[in-house]
């Protein structure tokens, strides 16, 4: 029974700043890649950045320079620090997480989402 829950999303104005954070709990073995995906009505989700279980982030192009991911393994917990934000990213953003899980194989987890409305 693997959940994700996301928290510390809102209203912001444009240039603002927001800190998301996803915690992974239930039966977990270990904690393999983590990130954060977004979706905007009508457009298709996308990914905004990752990191993986040795701390290597990688970023969406549109986000590199403003966002800054970070995870505590210790925790279960992926964070996501968005600055500067811009109406345009304004979306659902959704935690995701590979998993080990018993008795000892891979898996795949979202969290229902947290949404993010930039603007002034």
């Amino acid at each position: 029974q693997v959940q994700l829950v996301e928290s510390g999303g809102g209203l912001v104005q444009p240039g603002g700043s927001l800190r998301l954070s996803c915690a992974a709990s239930g039966s977990i073995i270990s904690t393999i890649d983590m990130g954060w995906y977004r979706q905007a009505p009508g457009k298709q989700r996308e990914l905004v950045a990752s990191i993986s279980s040795g701390g290597t982030s990688s970023y969406a192009d549109f986000v590199k320079g403003r966002f800054t991911i970070s995870r505590d393994s210790a925790k279960n917990t992926v964070y996501l620090q968005m600055n500067n934000l811009k109406p345009e990213d304004t979306a659902v953003y959704s935690c995701n997480a590979r998993l080990v899980v018993p008795p000892g194989r891979f898996d795949v987890y979202w969290g229902k989402g947290s949404q993010v409305t930039v603007s002034s």
